[in-house]
């Protein structure tokens, strides 16, 4: 389980990551991003003197090819073609805003706040079952939505209210889930739409060789398999953090709902002597 108890937060110092993670964890995972970004640094800042001479064996006579002093990233954009450059900014542009806001909602303060459940049980110890409930059903948070439910089936007993509880965080897990869920259609889609690529390439490149009555130059076959090679690496660079955060989510989820249900139980365990009206 990579997520930690959001009980680790009692000694004043929470952890920034959703559900108390451990510090030491979260510096593992954060060297883990460093780790990764310099990877991928590293991979598009490729010395000059290796592409010039990469160039040099692609042009022949003046044929068309690479220009002499072109960037990395200009040979990735002019090896994809405009239409691939297009897919792939989609998917990146989706990841990134879909990455952002799992972030943003996947965390401690904003699906159960400390506050909504102090003052629902200062409510509760005070005898004011209309103030607590007021304050469940206005709060937009996973827990509130949850809260309110089950006091709005209280006055059908106990066990009307836990069902209902029970029915709120089934909706509840199913919002989330579906939410994180297009994390795992990008980490799908980015490397299909590769393989898409890579065989379009090919088709172009075994077109060219058909269509000459001579060997084909070097430089002539080399857009085609260029096509081939970096819609395969770019869809890679897109599916592989896709499909880890979409694990991360997956887990951080599981224990969201471990803590919400303990919680709720915890604050509406006072009525449990209640029966049926």
């Amino acid at each position: 389980m990579l997520v930690g108890s959001c009980d680790d937060g009692r000694d004043g110092t929470r952890s920034w990551l959703p559900g108390g993670m451990p510090g030491r964890l979260g510096r593992i995972l954060l060297a883990t991003c460093m780790l990764a970004s310099w990877g991928v640094t590293a991979t598009c800042v490729v010395p000059s003197v290796a592409i010039a001479q990469d160039e040099e064996a692609l042009v022949d006579d003046g044929a068309a090819g690479v220009e002499e002093g072109t960037s990395y990233l200009t040979f990735l954009f002019q090896a994809l073609g405009i239409k691939y450059v297009i897919v792939f900014l989609l998917l990146s542009f989706a990841l990134v805003a879909l990455l952002v806001m799992c972030f943003m909602q996947f965390r401690t303060s904003v699906l159960m706040p400390p506050g909504l459940s102090e003052q629902f049980e200062q409510h509760l110890e005070n005898k004011e079952f209309q103030q607590a409930y007021e304050l469940a059903k206005n709060d937009d948070s996973y827990l509130g939505r949850v809260l309110a439910a089950g006091m709005s089936k209280l006055q059908s007993g106990y066990p009307a209210a836990v069902e209902a509880m029970q029915g709120a965080e089934n909706e509840q897990a199913m919002a989330l889930e579906h939410k994180i869920s297009f994390v795992s259609l990008i980490g799908a889609l980015a490397p299909m739409f590769g393989l898409l690529g890579t065989v379009d390439g090919m088709v172009a490149a075994f077109m060219k060789i058909a269509q000459s009555t001579t060997t084909p130059k070097p430089n002539e076959l080399a857009q085609g398999i260029s096509q081939a090679l970096v819609t395969t690496l770019i869809g890679l660079w897109l599916a592989i953090p896709a499909i880890a955060c979409y694990a991360l989510f997956k887990n951080w989820l599981q224990r969201f709902n471990m803590d919400v249900d303990d919680e709720s139980m915890r604050l509406m365990s006072r009525f449990q002597s209640m029966g049926k009206k």
